[in-house]
């Protein structure tokens, strides 16, 4: 008995070939299938997050941004605006150890220190407070919420009047 064992490939071109489609079709077969799963529509929590308004609301606080022109004059805050925006949160409250607005005992000792030190200790910080200069207020604004939040406690210090307006050129 002979057995006859002849295989399919005879020469070196179409081992070669069979061997590059051995690499190519299963790649093919990935990508095909990667297509039509990905093709199907999603219906779960999150697919929205490639729509206009998702892409739009996060890139909202990145590009909502207004160019200001330092130099540009600007109708200056009032005290208690400056206060009401930046002071209250944690004043009104007491929060982490703040002298609460209003509490003439705990702000005796800090008014007898004198207004400087109190603008001093709120521009540079003190405490847990965040220094205040060179935030959204301005030296200024920040001295008006003091004197504010000074005599809405005890205190009787004076409104500072505005700085004069440089001269038109």
């Amino acid at each position: 008995m002979s057995a006859n064992h002849d295989t399919p490939i005879k020469t070196p071109k179409q081992l070669i070939t069979v061997i590059a489609l051995s690499f190519v079709v299963p790649i093919l077969i990935i990508v095909l299938l990667v297509k039509y799963v990905g093709a199907t529509k999603r219906t779960g929590a999150g697919t929205q997050s490639m729509s206009a308004d998702s892409i739009e609301a996060r890139i909202k606080p990145v590009a909502g941004f207004e160019l200001i022109d330092a130099s540009a004059p600007r109708a200056l805050k009032s005290g208690e605006q400056v206060y009401t925006a930046q002071c209250a949160a944690c004043h009104t409250a007491g929060v982490a150890g703040s002298p609460k607005t209003g509490d003439v005992a705990a702000w005796k000792a800090r008014l007898d220190t004198g207004l400087e030190a109190l603008v001093t200790a709120a521009l540079k910080g003190k405490g847990a407070m965040p220094a205040q200069g060179g935030g959204a207020a301005s030296d200024f604004e920040i001295l008006r919420a003091v004197v504010h939040m000074a005599n809405a406690s005890g205190g009787s210090l004076t409104e500072p009047s505005p700085p004069a307006a440089p001269a038109a050129k």
